[in-house]
């Protein structure tokens, strides 16, 4: 592992009342983010803007990737009135742009595709104005539960590759490379916008990193997130090196060159960070 953090890689802390009174509507509405749960570095600056990526079915994921935060185990029974409390607290907030995720829940027939489709449409009737991005496992690669999750009609279809071919497995465990693809390909070609993401510092090789973003251009998925891996606890996978913010400039500035239509390259970038400004500059209607 590399030596202390670069000065790049420092965050922003909490600065404002915006961020306590995300915090209330988070708990008074007994919800789980992902910027809690898996740690996220931007959780200050984010939350401080009053904004936060609320994550469905729980805070316990049936998948042990070795790079995320998120506790692993038994999840608990789903909680139907959870769709009515994630809107409630989206209106609140007054989100014009809101991003949802979830834990992976292979413990449930279709994987959570309908507490998903619930959801969905509980944020749409409440929130009629609001944008709704989903971050979505795989659903081990069912395409009729995906389907599900499509027919209550998001915004932005995102769901993360990670990392390069030849550390899927080490890195994501149970998910597959070219399972993610075709989910990707399956909501594209159904016409909704795709999203995905991948960390840099795992041990990937510059030619890994053309390789996979060639693979996720070649599907036309729309918009791009790369952000250097952060290691949540010793137990997790080790970081390999600090990756600049020359280089994550110099994917960038590739990425686009290949096709890509909106990319967010720095270290601190996290798949929901300035989320809205990315689908702005996507498609500019998501933000009016």
């Amino acid at each position: 592992m590399p030596n202390n953090k670069p000065s790049w890689l420092r965050a922003k802390l909490p600065s404002s009342p915006e961020y306590r009174k995300v915090l209330n509507l988070v708990e008074d509405n007994k919800l789980h983010t992902v910027c809690q749960s898996a740690q996220c570095p931007n959780m200050g600056e984010c939350w401080s803007r009053g904004t936060a990526t609320l994550m469905i079915l729980g805070n316990v994921c049936t998948r042990s990737c070795t790079f995320c935060a998120i506790q692993t185990g038994r999840p608990e029974e789903v909680d139907i009135g959870e769709p009515a409390r994630v809107a409630d607290a989206i209106h609140k907030m007054g989100l014009k742009h809101a991003v949802i995720t979830s834990v992976a829940r292979d413990d449930l027939k279709d994987g959570g595709a309908s507490a998903w489709a619930a959801t969905i449409r509980a944020v749409r009737y409440k929130n009629p104005n609001t944008a709704i991005e989903i971050l979505i496992p795989d659903f081990r690669g069912k395409p009729e539960y995906l389907d599900i999750v499509l027919e209550a009609k998001p915004d932005i279809l995102n769901h993360n590759m990670e990392t390069v071919k030849r550390l899927q497995r080490p890195i994501r465990k149970t998910a597959q490379y070219e399972r993610s693809l075709q989910l990707l390909d399956r909501a594209k070609k159904k016409g909704f916008t795709t999203k995905t993401g991948i960390m840099l510092g795992l041990g990937e090789e510059k030619h890994e990193i053309e390789e996979v973003l060639q693979d996720i251009i070649a599907i036309k998925c729309d918009i791009l997130t790369i952000g250097q891996y952060l290691q949540p606890t010793k137990k997790h996978e080790t970081i390999h090196r600090w990756v600049t913010p020359e280089e994550f400039q110099y994917w960038k500035e590739f990425a686009l060159s290949i096709g890509f239509g909106v990319v967010e390259s720095g270290p601190l970038v996290r798949s929901s960070y300035h989320a809205e400004e990315q689908s702005a500059r996507y498609a500019p209607s998501l933000s009016t």
